[in-house]
């Protein structure tokens, strides 16, 4: 299974952070809120708990009713609240003489000394609690928040004490402590940060996106890069990097590439004059044999008589036929191969150049006969170049094959990777090309035959190179079987 890419593995580690951050972020907001109700539940009951714990304690130290003791008050408040941190309170009357406030005490002050004193931000509160508390002779609770916190006031009255009740005073905290609300804060600016990140490295991996897709399709097989063309910087640094080691890459490619061509150019001139020595020589063979030959006969010829200088005569003639078929086969060979392609009905074309060698394969008792195989379109090339070729493989049979034999021309089309092709096959039942033969035999000069010229073949392999196409001989061990291979209908 392959591995996803690396934009891919950045673009999920960023759908991660940001479910995360999200999660968290339900979390923290869940947790702050539904905390809030539960705080100010507990602190709602602790605070009605105390008051009225408040009242009985005064109503029971208190020997006559209706009086009042404010060192009582004080003591019963110090003794009641120090069991409860966070929690202060205090007496207070609804007399229309007295100023309200009877008694106060917070003995659980996290601050310096006693506080006595009635906190004032939250005295209307406290005042609301009470007069609700005077009207309906009931237990009364008021709460006001604000933020992560709530302040929560209890007023009770005191038993057979009319006019006077008993108050507390709490407030209920963020569950981190006395900074919980700015632990929250800082938490939500950190998750807000977070998010920008996020938003950031979402940013971030679209740009790398982009510019890998960009990367990717200059690297494609059709892309830039293949086609020898420079990079554009991308605006990246670690991509960019790459881009110019790609781009030296393709500088020093070039540049490998030219020296190649150089090379190339080099050996294929070294190959040509070797090639050239060689055909030199063997041309130098092929005439010096007629040449010496011819020589002699005239010389038999001057010195004989009528009936001799006849025979000299007939020889030397046949020996400059000789000359005159090199020198042919020569040309043809050097001169370059001009190709007129048109559409050509095969059946008929193969059928002329059987009938063209009929007698020859008659004359030698060889069974000459073609199988063209049907097809629905026609296919195109020089038919007088490709004629040539092929008559020079009939031609090459026909020697090669003792009588009795066989030679059969096939045509067919061929379907391969490429597309169709137009297979040309001479077949004979000869005796077979030898192995050390079969690596050079359409190499000009290269012949099997005392009395050939060694051109045939490398002729039919120039005009097959000039069709588009090789020549070659089938590795089959029931029959010789050389192969001419072209486009069926070249573009």
């Amino acid at each position: 299974m392959p591995r996803p890419s690396f934009s891919t593995q950045l673009l999920a580690l960023w759908i991660l952070i940001a479910v995360l951050c999200g999660l968290l972020s339900v979390a923290v907001w869940l947790m702050l809120s539904s905390a809030l109700s539960e705080r100010v539940d507990a602190a709602r009951r602790q605070a009605a708990t105390t008051c009225t714990a408040v009242a009985s304690r005064y109503d029971l130290s208190m020997q006559r009713s209706g009086e009042t003791n404010v060192d009582l008050m004080h003591a019963v408040l110090d003794l009641v609240l120090i069991q409860t941190d966070g929690i202060e309170g205090g007496f207070w009357t609804n007399e229309p003489n007295s100023n309200g406030f009877i008694a106060y005490a917070f003995p659980t002050y996290g601050g310096s000394g006693l506080k006595r004193d009635v906190p004032e931000a939250e005295t209307p509160l406290i005042l609301r609690a009470l007069r609700g508390a005077s009207s309906t002779g009931q237990l009364q609770t008021e709460i006001v928040s604000s933020g992560a916190d709530a302040v929560l006031t209890v007023a009770c009255p005191v038993p057979r004490h009319a006019g006077l009740f008993s108050w507390t005073l709490t407030r209920a905290r963020p569950p981190l402590g006395p900074y919980g609300e700015r632990a929250a804060t800082i938490l939500a600016g950190v998750l807000a940060i977070i998010v920008v990140l996020a938003l950031f490295l979402a940013l971030t991996l679209r740009r790398w996106k982009h510019n890998l897709t960009r990367l990717e399709r200059a690297l494609a097989p059709e892309g830039d890069f293949e086609h020898g063309k420079r990079l554009d910087r991308l605006g990246e640094r670690d991509l960019d990097q790459i881009v110019d080691a790609l781009n030296r890459y393709g500088d020093r490619a070039e540049r490998l590439a030219h020296d190649a061509n150089a090379l190339n150019r080099r050996l294929a001139e070294a190959e040509r004059f070797s090639t050239l020595g060689k055909m030199a020589a063997q041309i130098a063979h092929e005439i010096r044999n007629p040449a010496g030959a011819m020589r002699l006969k005239a010389e038999n010829a001057l010195a004989g008589d009528g009936t001799r200088r006849d025979a000299a005569l007939r020889t030397i003639i046949e020996q400059v036929a000789r000359i005159e078929a090199q020198v042919t086969s020569l040309l043809a060979l050097t001169q370059s191969v001009t190709v007129h392609a048109r559409e050509v009905d095969l059946h008929a074309w193969v059928d002329e150049i059987i009938h063209t060698h009929e007698a020859h394969a008659e004359s030698k008792g060889v069974a000459l006969g073609a199988n063209v195989a049907p097809s629905a379109t026609q296919p195109i090339f020089d038919p007088a170049q490709l004629a040539r070729a092929l008559e020079n493989l009939v031609v090459n049979a026909l020697r090669h094959t003792p009588s009795g034999g066989n030679v059969t021309v096939r045509a067919s089309c061929a379907y391969i990777q490429e597309g169709a092709r137009l297979r040309l096959e001479v077949a004979d039942s000869g005796p077979g090309v030898s192995q050390v033969e079969r690596e050079r035999i359409f190499e000009p000069f290269v012949t099997g035959r005392p009395d050939g010229s060694g051109l045939g073949l490398a002729v039919v392999r120039e005009i097959a190179s000039a069709h588009g196409g090789r020549a070659y001989l089938a590795e089959d061990l029931n029959e010789t079987r050389f192969v001419i291979d072209l486009p069926w209908r070249p573009s």
